[in-house]
């Protein structure tokens, strides 16, 4: 998820001639969200039951109690984000858009006041986002636009519940929750691989310890499954990462280049098919949704691709971190702290060190407060 919009709602007064019409969409669709926020305490009054359908209130109530749960044990902080609650109206937050060239796996990247640099740009209209992946699409980028639940101003505003995510599976609300809250702990300008995985790191460990809490032990089972199933497709495509450097760092003519590339793509949703799914199903996890994981498959390009690391990369180093800070959160966000401090490459050699021999899943661990 996104850490992105208090930059473009402050970064309007200091916009060059060329950035005005991008800055302003953001501060009046970040202006919009705002205004449309709602106290959820005073939503959840008794007197004011036929405000909201009760589908609706039993949600916004679930989303408290984990709210509640971020800050009491996982040591999020505790301020006004996702105590208020703004139906946007629309299925997304914003759309992102991400690009590489078509023979490089180095994403765009854009960079903004307050929040440096990212690789996407995020926009609070469908169409308007639209058009600009047309004009990358267009000087030869590969582009990949899509729609976005939510995002975080960094503690700049009080970020709400939204309705693009309330009806999201209980675990799921849990974890898009812990992870844009993990994003106003730490967050460093022109790391987005860094800011992202660290979030990733507090989302799935902090869904474990709230489910656990709950003795909610099938949901939890699930929650594993569907982690494990990621895993495995993110070590898939990062091996298809790895055979496009190869091809793109090649000595081939670019014509050649471009063929190879789009062979591989081709050829990844057989192999899905071939070699993930079967996995699965003898491991006994269900691989339901696979006819739409293929579709997906069929259509990635470089940018997918782009995102897929961004993520994902370093996330196994973060685990290792919280397991050597003995499962306590304020020693672990200590520690972030500290490589968030380091010169870049520094800290990525820190992180990669971390990496290798990461931990598995890590065991209930102690009181995190």
């Amino acid at each position: 998820m996104l850490a992105l919009a208090a930059a473009v709602v402050l970064a309007a007064l200091v916009a060059s001639c060329g950035s005005v019409r991008y800055y302003s969409q953001a501060v009046w669709g970040g202006a919009d969200v705002l205004v449309k926020r709602k106290p959820i305490d005073r939503l959840l009054e008794p007197g004011r039951a036929r405000v909201l359908a009760a589908s609706t209130r039993e949600r916004l109530s679930l989303s408290q109690e984990i709210r509640d749960f971020a800050s009491r044990e996982l040591g999020l902080p505790d301020n006004r984000s996702y105590r208020s609650y703004a139906d946007l109206g629309r299925p997304y937050a914003v759309w992102n858009v991400v690009a590489a060239p078509r023979l490089s796996l180095e994403p765009k990247t854009w960079c903004y006041p307050f929040a440096g640099c990212a690789a996407y740009r995020g926009y609070f209209n469908e169409r308007a986002a639209r058009r600009h992946g047309d004009r990358l699409a267009a000087d030869g980028y590969d582009v990949r636009v899509g729609g976005v639940a939510a995002y975080s101003t960094l503690g700049w505003f009080a970020d709400p519940v939204l309705n693009t995510f309330l009806d999201y599976a209980d675990a799921d609300l849990a974890a898009l929750i812990f992870h844009e809250l993990a994003h106003q702990v730490v967050y460093v300008k022109d790391d987005s691989a860094f800011n992202e995985s660290f979030a990733t790191a507090v989302e799935v460990e902090g869904v474990r310890r709230w489910l656990r809490s709950l003795g909610r032990d099938e949901e939890l089972a699930a929650f594993e499954s569907g982690r494990r199933r990621r895993r495995d497709l993110n070590r898939y495509l990062l091996e298809a990462r790895t055979e496009l450097e190869a091809i793109y760092g090649s000595e081939d003519s670019d014509e050649r280049k471009l063929a190879r590339k789009a062979e591989l793509f081709r050829a990844l949703p057989s192999r899905y098919r071939s070699e993930l799914v079967p996995a699965w199903r003898a491991a006994g996890d269900d691989a339901g949704g696979e006819s739409n994981l293929g579709g997906w498959l069929s259509r990635l390009n470089n940018a997918d691709l782009v995102s897929v690391a961004t993520y994902n990369d370093l996330v196994p180093a973060f685990r290792a971190l919280l397991e050597s800070s003995g499962g306590s959160f304020p020693a672990f966000y200590a520690e972030v702290e500290r490589l968030a401090g380091l010169e870049p490459d520094e800290r990525r050699r820190a992180l990669d060190s971390l990496a290798t021999g990461g931990p598995e899943p890590l065991e209930p661990g102690p009181d995190s407060r």
